[in-house]
């Protein structure tokens, strides 16, 4: 049976709060196969607590409103659970006042005020779509997200299919992964992934509450497949971590060059030196430079 509403809670937005960032976030997929997104919602099948469920954000000027229906037997009501995710996912937890205090005055970059960075529902989407993602552009990466959920095959009874959690991708073979379209070397990762954060030995939620960064990075570049731009990339989408370097990133280095008005392309070093300059806020300077490109009308930001 659906849960209606089983678990609802209201948070408080800040005055400057960018709604339509979010919302542009998860309506990536043109088939909504996911995620259902119109002018003030947003609808996300998610796992939660190994049951589908479907996350519903109504946005209003000053607060939004979410709702968690859990398909199946009642489970425990976990208000608090919820609004931490919320909050993660809206970027509230992001300290972005300090950032815009330090860089309004910039002679190049004039911070966006209220920009935050929309995070992933959980760590291990935000883990595994930038394994997705690698070297690939985002239109490619959507449609690949798409087949690997549909392989996952949890739906909630809302019509909504569900990003699945690690329990549920560790169920799929690697034949099946690479039947969604991974290479081998993406489905090995992913398989890899799924088994290590299903035994806790990657212990992704725990991570949120302390974010011992070195540690994260030093587990995950054990795992083959994953590589420095994955790390900070998993770092940023799922946990909210604003200083990873993503000078990997062809949008970032194409924004970049934009920026500075060169002429010829941005290398890797590069921007890996401009960036350095902004710590602790490398990260967020990448989300500042993406939508530098997207509001010039450049979609093809690598996973971004």
């Amino acid at each position: 049976m659906q849960g209606e509403a089983d678990q609802v809670c209201l948070i408080e937005l800040p005055r400057n709060f960018r709604t339509s960032d979010i919302l542009a976030f998860h309506g990536r997929d043109p088939l909504s196969l996911a995620e259902r997104v119109s002018a003030d919602t947003l609808q996300k099948g998610l796992a939660w607590q190994g049951r589908a469920a479907c996350l519903t954000l109504r946005f209003h000027s000053r607060h939004v409103e979410a709702e968690l229906a859990i398909d199946g037997a009642a489970v425990q009501h976990d208000a608090a659970a919820l609004a931490a995710m919320v909050r993660r996912m809206l970027g509230l937890t992001q300290r972005i006042d300090d950032f815009e205090r330090s860089y309004r005055m910039h002679p190049q970059l004039g911070p966006r005020p209220g920009l935050r960075v929309p995070l992933s529902s959980t760590p291990f989407e935000a883990l595994t779509w930038a394994v997705v993602g690698q070297q690939i552009s985002v239109i490619a990466a959507v449609a690949l997200r798409r087949r690997l959920i549909q392989a996952a095959g949890l739906v909630h009874s809302s019509g909504l299919a569900c990003y699945p959690d690690a329990r549920r991708l560790a169920c799929l073979s690697e034949a099946e992964l690479r039947q969604a379209g991974l290479s081998r070397t993406k489905a090995q990762t992913l398989s890899v992934l799924s088994r290590l954060v299903q035994e806790e030995r990657l212990p992704l939620e725990t991570w949120t509450e302390t974010l011992p960064v070195d540690e994260i990075r030093a587990q995950l570049l054990r795992v083959r497949g994953v590589g420095p731009w994955t790390v900070n990339y998993a770092l940023l989408r799922g946990f909210g971590w604003l200083d990873g370097s993503l000078h990997g990133d062809a949008a970032v280095r194409r924004g970049l060059q934009t920026l500075l008005g060169e002429t010829e392309i941005v290398t890797e070093e590069y921007a890996q030196r401009w960036l350095a300059g902004f710590s602790p806020w490398r990260a967020l300077i990448a989300a500042h430079l993406w939508a530098m490109r997207s509001s010039d009308g450049d979609s093809g930001v690598p996973s971004g």
